[in-house]
């Protein structure tokens, strides 16, 4: 009966993505955020990866084999990493002229789906591997059973923030095009600092242009729609007078050491995963959620308040735990609508769309259903059904 909140919450999760990915630009509410703070759209990642960890826990409850288990882990991990870098890596690009194809030499190496799969890998080894066999009867006994998982948890966070608050950053460089038949233009940036986390000199972007190289970044940075670097902010814009260099610089929202910090939020929505294996009472269940969730978010938000700001690009961890928070209210919400008042009719079709959720993001969120629409056409690419649908509505507008 479980499985009903959990596709409800992924459904939620699918829909809340395509709804930010089509009308972020239209709504500045429902986009991600230039830089620090917490939007609609800044929510998809970590609910995503909090679903996929509850999903993890049950999905290895009862194991045969271990090896086998982690070999079937490694094999699905790679899928989705081979499946971003062909969605994500600049094969779906100039949309409107059909050009398609990746230049190796500029393709983006991380993203979404990498960033999922990373995650995805390393909770998975941890519940295969990292599990006493103690016996579960109370909330102290299970977190003794998953000791191991938490000290991952632990270790990562603290590796992240010694190598954000840490890591000296230097100056740089970049080039960049800024016309098609002119050289490439030349920009340096000033740092030389440490425990810096704006948008210039941070360690999680130095990080992806040491070892990724920056020719492999995303090319439309999120702080690009900062005031400092758009006169249409918070939307993208031209550059407004004395902008700072690094405005067009590249930079990946799924980098590297952020996408370390993901792999907190899948952990977290293992724990939750847990709850439901040994404990069969929802009044009990809801309490040992209901413990961590406002832990989380307060902790969080406290974080934020003294500092450490939540901010979705670098994976903050005031971030995590504010997200991962949300999403354990989030998820006690649909538990008690669905499994625990038996609302199961109304979300029959969310638990159809939350099955096909990767399907969807695919289709919607990463180009191929508008290449769909746009690669047919009738003579000209011009010819195609988006434009041919536009010109039908006008005509009728027209007549109305």
């Amino acid at each position: 009966m479980f499985g009903n909140c959990l596709l409800t919450l992924s459904y939620f999760d699918a829909q809340l993505m395509i709804l930010v990915d089509d009308a972020g630009g239209l709504v500045p509410a429902l986009n991600h955020s230039p830089w620090n703070g917490l939007t609609l759209a800044d929510y998809v990642m970590p609910f995503f990866l909090f679903i996929v960890g509850v999903s993890l826990s049950l999905t290895y409850k009862k194991l045969s084999c271990r090896v086998d288990a982690s070999r079937k882990a490694g094999l699905r991990a790679l899928k989705l990493l081979v499946l971003g870098l062909f969605l994500q890596g600049g094969y779906f690009h100039r949309v409107n002229d059909l050009t398609y194809g990746v230049d190796i030499k500029q393709i983006r190496w991380m993203g979404i789906l990498q960033r999922i799969a990373l995650a995805y890998l390393v909770a998975a080894l941890c519940e295969i591997w990292l599990k006493s066999d103690d016996t579960v009867n109370s909330g102290p006994s299970l977190l003794r059973k998953y000791r191991y998982q938490w000290v991952v948890a632990f270790i990562i966070s603290f590796v992240y923030l010694c190598l954000l608050y840490g890591l000296y950053v230097p100056d740089w460089e970049y080039q960049i095009q800024t016309e098609p038949s002119s050289e490439p233009k030349t920009f340096s940036v000033k740092c030389g600092v440490r425990g810096d986390t704006g948008p210039a000199c941070n360690a999680v972007g130095m990080i992806d242009r040491t070892l990724l190289g920056i020719q492999h970044l995303y090319r439309r940075p999120i702080y690009a729609r900062m005031p400092e670097c758009s006169i249409n902010s918070p939307n993208y814009g031209p550059l407004p007078p004395g902008a700072p260099a690094w405005c067009q610089a590249p930079f990946d929202p799924e980098g590297l050491l952020s996408s370390v910090m993901a792999i907190v939020t899948c952990l977290v929505g293992l724990h939750y995963g847990h709850i439901i294996v040994h404990f069969k009472d929802h009044r009990v269940r809801t309490i040992y959620w209901t413990i961590p969730t406002s832990c989380l978010v307060v902790f969080g938000l406290a974080l934020d308040l003294f500092g450490m700001h939540i901010n979705k690009v670098l994976y903050s961890l005031s971030y995590t735990c504010v997200t991962a928070g949300t999403a354990g209210i989030l998820f006690v919400g649909i538990y008690l609508m669905v499994d625990v008042c038996g609302y199961r009719r109304i979300t029959i079709f969310l638990e159809w769309m939350g099955m096909h959720a990767l399907m969807i993001y695919i289709l919607a969120a990463c180009n191929v259903f508008p290449i769909f629409l746009q690669g047919f056409y009738w003579g000209s690419p011009r010819n195609n059904i988006v434009n041919s649908l536009s010109y039908v509505c006008l005509v009728i507008v027209h007549m109305l």
